[in-house]
C-alpha cells in the first residue's frame, strides 16, 4: 500500500513549506524532490516521478519552496540561498521523523539546488538532476528584458509561464554570487545527469559542465525529445525508471515484503494520479486505471482490460493443460476479448429480455498442425475455464467495512 500524507514544516524563513510525502508501506529508503523555479511540487513530472519510485519501494518527499504553491512567505523575499536552505530544511523534517533521504532529486533549477545542499546531506549517496544549470544565474534569462528595472529600481514585476512574479535586486545578488561547480569534486556521491539534447530552457552545455565537475560514479542520460518539464507522461515514467534502476546500486536492499495470501487481490489508490489504483497480488505489483477521456489519467489498464485478461490468461491456460493431457501439439494458443454493452432484445440467446446485458466476444487461435476435431474438443474446453464459469454462474459480492 502507498500512502499519500500532506505534510508541513518550517523553512528557511520560518514559515511552513507545503508538501506531500508518498510512503510505501516499507520504504527501502527515502527520496527528496526539488521542484524547478516557479513550479510546485505538482507540476506533472513530480507525482509521476515519485509514483514510480515509490512502487519501488522508495518513499518520496516533494514540497514547495518557500512563497510557491502551497507553502506560507512571500516569493519575492526568497533566493537560490534560501531554496538551499529550504531543502535542508525538508532533509532535517525526514531526518526528524522517519529517516534522513539517500536519494536527493532536482528539477531544472532544483537540480542546481541538490547540488549546492548536497554536502549538507552526508547520508544521501545519490543525487539526480533533471535539466538542471549548471550556474544558479542561468534562471535570470527567464526575464531577461525586466533584468535593467530590477538593477535600477530594486524591483520589479516580471511574467513567468502566464504567472506574475515580484523579483528583488537582492535575488540577482545572490544568484551572481553562487558557484556550487567548484565543491562538487569533493561531493563523495554518485551522481545521475538527466538533460534532453534540445531542451528549450537549459542547453545541453550544462549537463556537460556539471558533469564534468564531479567525479565518479558519474552517469548521464539523455532524455532525446523530452521538453524541459517533462510535459509527457512517457517521459517522466522514462526518468522515474532509470532513476529507480540507477539508484538501486547505491540504496539499501529492498526487504522482501510478504506476499498476499493466494487468491487475495488488494486494491489501493496511488493518490498520485486521478483514479489511480495500485494493485497487490501475491508478490506482484500492477497499476490501475482509466483512459483520459473516461476522467483518468491512463495509469494502467482499466478494471474491464483486467476482467478480460483474466478469462483470456484461464481460457488459454485450460486449453494449455488440457492439450498436454491428451497429446495435442498445439504451438500457441492466443486469446482477444472485447466488452461492450447491448440491448438484450439485441441478443436473441439471451435469458434476459429487458435492459442492458454485458457481452464479451473471445477469438481463440489454436496455432499448429491441430485436427479439427481437437480444434473443436479444444473450444469446448475454453468453456470449461474456472474464470468463465465463475462469469457465467450466478456470483455473490459481500462488502465489508474494514476499519
Amino acid at each position: 500500500m502507498i500512502e499519500s500524507r500532506k505534510i508541513e514544516f518550517p523553512g528557511a524563513t520560518g514559515a511552513n513549506l507545503a508538501a506531500r510525502l508518498d510512503l510505501p508501506v516499507k520504504p527501502r529508503a527515502f527520496a527528496l524532490f526539488a521542484h524547478c523555479f516557479t513550479c510546485g511540487k505538482d507540476i506533472f513530472a513530480a507525482p509521476r516521478i515519485a509514483e514510480g519510485l515509490t512502487a519501488r519501494g522508495i518513499a518520496v518527499l516533494r514540497f514547495d519552496f518557500t512563497g510557491l504553491g502551497g507553502s506560507e512567505g512571500e516569493f519575492a523575499n526568497t533566493n537560490f540561498s534560501s531554496n538551499v536552505q529550504d531543502l535542508v530544511a525538508a532533509v532535517d523534517y525526514l531526518r526528524r521523523n522517519y529517516v534522513a533521504p539517500s536519494l536527493l532529486i532536482g528539477h531544472s533549477l532544483g537540480g542546481a539546488a541538490v547540488l549546492a545542499a548536497a554536502p549538507h546531506v552526508p547520508e544521501a549517496t545519490g543525487v539526480v538532476t533533471i535539466g538542471a544549470p549548471s550556474s544558479a544565474a542561468h534562471v535570470t534569462h527567464n526575464f531577461a528584458a525586466d533584468l535593467a528595472d530590477i538593477v535600477e529600481k530594486g524591483t520589479a514585476k516580471v511574467t513567468l509561464a502566464g504567472r506574475s512574479f515580484t523579483i528583488k535586486k537582492q535575488f540577482l545578488d545572490d544568484v551572481a554570487g553562487q558557484n556550487f561547480l567548484d565543491g562538487l569534486a569533493k561531493m563523495k556521491k554518485a551522481l545521475l545527469v538527466c538533460h534532453a539534447p534540445r531542451d528549450e530552457y537549459v542547453g545541453i552545455e550544462n549537463a556537460t559542465q556539471i558533469f564534468a565537475a564531479v567525479r565518479h560514479p558519474k552517469s548521464f542520460l539523455s532524455l532525446d525529445t523530452a521538453d524541459h518539464l517533462l510535459g509527457k507522461r512517457a517521459d517522466a515514467i522514462y526518468v522515474a525508471d532509470v532513476i529507480a534502476a540507477w539508484a538501486s546500486r547505491y540504496l539499501p536492499a529492498a526487504e522482501e515484503s510478504a506476499a498476499l495470501p493466494p487468491g487475495t487481490v488488494e486494491v489501493s489508490e496511488t493518490c498520485t494520479g486521478h483514479l489511480a489504483q495500485r494493485v497487490w497480488a501475491g508478490r506482484h505489483t500492477l497499476l490501475a486505471g482509466e483512459p483520459v477521456a473516461d476522467g483518468g489519467d491512463d495509469a494502467g489498464p482499466g478494471p474491464y482490460d483486467y476482467l478480460l485478461a483474466a478469462l483470456g490468461a484461464c481460457t488459454s491456460m485450460t486449453m494449455r493443460l488440457y492439450a498436454e493431457r491428451k497429446g495435442i501439439a498445439v504451438e500457441r494458443f492466443s486469446v482477444r476479448l472485447s466488452h461492450r454493452r447491448i440491448h438484450a432484445e439485441d441478443c436473441a440467446d439471451c435469458e434476459a429480455k429487458e435492459g442492458n446485458i454485458g457481452e464479451i466476444t473471445r477469438d481463440i487461435t489454436i496455432a499448429g498442425d491441430v485436427p479439427e476435431a481437437a480444434r473443436a474438443r479444444l473450444m469446448e474446453i475454453a468453456d470449461r475455464c474456472p474464470v468463465h464459469e465463475t462469469l457465467t454462474h450466478e456470483i455473490k459480492i459481500r462488502s465489508r467495512l474494514v476499519p
